[in-house]
C-alpha cells in the first residue's frame, strides 16, 4: 500500500485520468473529491461490503428452509 501525505487543495493522480483532491480535512474527517471517467465506478467500501452480504444472505437457503427440509426428512425417511 502506498502511503501519502497531502494537505488541503492538494491532489494526486492515478494512471491517465483519475485525479484524487484534498478538499477539506475536519479532525478525523477528509473530504475528499474524486475526478474519474463516467465508467469507473467510485463506490464507498462499506455499502459495496454491504451489497455483497446482502447478495451472499439472499442466495443462500435460508433457516426456516432447512428447518422444514429436516422435519420433511423425518417424517419421510425414504425419501432422502
Amino acid at each position: 500500500m502506498l502511503v501519502l501525505t497531502r494537505h488541503s487543495g492538494e491532489s494526486l493522480i492515478i494512471g491517465d485520468n483519475i485525479k484524487i483532491t484534498v478538499i477539506e480535512v475536519q479532525g478525523d474527517k477528509v473530504k475528499l473529491g474524486i475526478n474519474a471517467p463516467k465508467e469507473i465506478p467510485v463506490v464507498r467500501k462499506e455499502l459495496l461490503e454491504a451489497a455483497q452480504s446482502a447478495n451472499e444472505e439472499a442466495a443462500s437457503p435460508n433457516v426456516e428452509l432447512k428447518l422444514l427440509k429436516g422435519v420433511l426428512k423425518e417424517k419421510n425417511p425414504e425419501k432422502s
